[in-house]
């Protein structure tokens, strides 16, 4: 599973010009599910997410997770995420776990956000979206469940 987690002011997510999800400050999640996750991938991220430090204190360093900082979080499924670009100019989608896959797992990965005391919001899982936000810092990270370059997490 890999993730891209912003700060945000505020983010909002649009399908078929109706608003579906949308929040003020906190995090904008962009996931997207890879063939080989698991519910433990989906565990691991949302506990990830859910306490990455990612909010000024008020000393202003980044010390707070989105919960003790008052924040939301917006889930968006993002299956490109997974997308190989090393070889030619067309991304291959190979490494992309199916939507039937990849489905439960996201709402694994949301629920496991909300059971951290978080209110989120989502898009549509599989649908073309509009993603606005108002990135705060910028502050961006990328996170994946295998760990970098393949190896696996820390606990």
């Amino acid at each position: 599973m890999i993730a891209v987690v912003q700060r945000v002011l505020r983010a909002s997510v649009e399908c078929g010009g109706e608003v579906r999800g949308s929040i003020g400050p906190g995090a904008l999640v962009l996931l997207g599910v890879q063939k080989g996750d698991t519910a433990a991938d989906a565990e691991y991220m949302s506990r990830k997410v859910a306490g990455l430090r990612m909010f000024d204190d008020a000393q202003g360093r980044m010390n707070l997770s989105a919960a003790e900082a008052g924040g939301s979080v917006l889930a968006v499924s993002q299956f490109t995420l997974a997308a190989d670009c090393r070889k030619g100019k067309r991304p291959s989608f190979d490494s992309a776990a199916p939507s039937d896959e990849a489905e439960p797992l996201y709402e694994a990965f949301v629920a496991g956000i909300r059971s951290a005391g978080l209110s989120v919001e989502t898009g549509v899982f599989g649908a073309a979206m509009d993603v606005e936000l108002t990135n705060h810092g910028p502050v961006t990270f990328v996170i994946s469940s295998r760990g970098a370059f393949g190896e696996e997490p820390q606990p």
